[in-house]
């Protein structure tokens, strides 16, 4: 059996054990999992929350992180501006981005979710408003999800990755992670 740990990465949080990047120390995942012999399986920005999966399993690892097994990764994404059926329906046929086409995603407008408090908060702007999207992908580029948004003129404020294929951050606290045998 495979030990696979669900992590609900809190903003500011490196999707690494180790900082060796910055002069200053950031928080990492050692500051909130003591469970040894696990590794990322993908990553999450620093800038964005929720789930990040763990596991001591490199084949069960390389299943989840791969492109080519196109595991699809649901977020909750609070986007400035208010989306139409326009911009919308550029974000289910694929948009195109400096690296090329993205796949074709799944994409709603939602009511605002329960979440937990972002710390630091979200910036509001009387003048602009904000609303919620979920957005579920099958590839993993670089800040994707963010840059979709960009490229149809509804810039991300927050990120939520909710679930990773069946895997979902729901019930987990931010900073804590629930262990399964899989």
């Amino acid at each position: 059996m495979s030990r696979l740990l669900l992590f609900n990465k809190p903003f500011g949080v490196l999707s690494q054990f180790t900082d060796h990047g910055s002069p200053t120390m950031r928080a990492t995942l050692s500051d909130f999992i003591g469970v040894k012999g696990v590794y990322p399986a993908g990553r999450l920005d620093r800038d964005s929350e929720g789930l990040l999966l763990l596991t001591d399993d490199g084949r069960l690892q390389a299943r989840i992180a791969d492109p080519r097994f196109k595991l699809p990764k649901t977020y909750l994404v609070q986007v400035e501006g208010d989306p139409q059926e326009p911009e919308l329906e550029r974000l289910r046929q694929g948009v195109r981005l400096k690296d090329g086409m993205t796949l074709p995603a799944e994409v709603a407008c939602i009511d605002a979710p329960d979440l937990w408090p972002r710390d630091p908060p979200i910036r509001q702007r009387k003048s602009i408003p904000d609303s919620w999207v979920k957005i579920t992908i099958r590839e993993g580029r670089n800040r994707q999800v963010r840059r979709m948004t960009a490229a149809v003129g509804l810039p991300t404020l927050r990120l939520v990755r909710w679930s990773i294929g069946d895997w979902t951050v729901e019930g987990i606290a931010p900073g804590q992670f629930e262990e399964i045998f899989v």
